[in-house]
């Protein structure tokens, strides 16, 4: 019995090493926000695509002239490869936001970087360009999670305002959050897809007053990759067929 008490200890102990180690960690390897001094405003959308809200998004995004970062749900654009066509014809940045979705903390190595690499090869297939952003589905990591990005050249992205996170929230009650925590360089995370139930249906509804309020404050809309000045190049892809 001690024997198995011992055993079941370091297991517990591996599992938090793993996953809360790599991440505490995470606040230092990920961007949360950008510069200051730009008046700019980085707009995600997190889970999609969604064949119904992402569309109406893209219509409203074009009506305002702002461009975004949509970081998709790989298993989510083989269904709608479409939809992930018109994210990218529209101007608009897509990033990788893994496979499955599925919380880091409880994958293993091999699975966390199919996860990863699955989710990047589709959306690179879809649209000829591989993504340099990944942003980890609800912000966990574990150890092989940051050492893929780093090795591939994943920029992490969290965020530095969530309107609507664990629980849903009215359009009004995520404009108010915004608007107390709204600053230069902010990266907001958004969910243009069902996670939540009736997530989209929200976002569209606040979207007008959201972008009203950037405008009102003297703050460019402007995707995550333009925020932080990087470039769109990865070349692991074909090491990685």
């Amino acid at each position: 019995m001690r024997l198995l008490r011992g055993t079941a200890l370091v297991g517990v102990g591996a599992w938090v090493g793993y996953g809360w180690g790599a991440q505490c960690a995470l606040s230092w390897l990920a961007v949360r926000r950008g510069p200051v001094g730009n008046c700019q405003v980085a707009l995600t959308f997190d889970d999609g695509p969604d064949p119904d809200g992402t569309p109406e998004l893209l219509r409203l995004l074009a009506g305002r002239k702002v461009r975004a970062t949509f970081f998709l749900i790989g298993e989510r654009a083989t269904r709608h490869p479409d939809v992930v066509r018109a994210i990218a014809a529209e101007g608009h940045e897509i990033g990788n936001h893994t496979w499955h979705h599925r919380n880091a903390w409880f994958l293993g190595p091999a699975v966390t970087v199919d996860e990863l690499l699955g989710g990047a090869r589709i959306l690179a297939e879809i649209t000829g360009q591989v993504p340099h952003l990944y942003r980890p589905p609800w912000g966990t990591v574990n150890i092989a999670a940051l050492r893929t990005a780093r090795r591939v050249g994943f920029t992490t992205v969290l965020w530095s305002i969530q309107p609507e996170g664990l629980r849903p929230r009215a359009p009004a009650e995520q404009l108010q959050h915004c608007a107390r925590r709204l600053h230069d360089g902010a990266i907001v995370d958004l969910h243009d897809a069902p996670g939540l139930r009736g997530a989209p249906q929200r976002l569209l509804q606040l979207m007008p007053d959201l972008l009203d309020l950037l405008a009102a404050r003297g703050y460019a809309p402007v995707p995550v990759g333009q925020l932080l000045g990087l470039t769109k190049s990865l070349g692991w892809l074909d090491a990685h067929r």
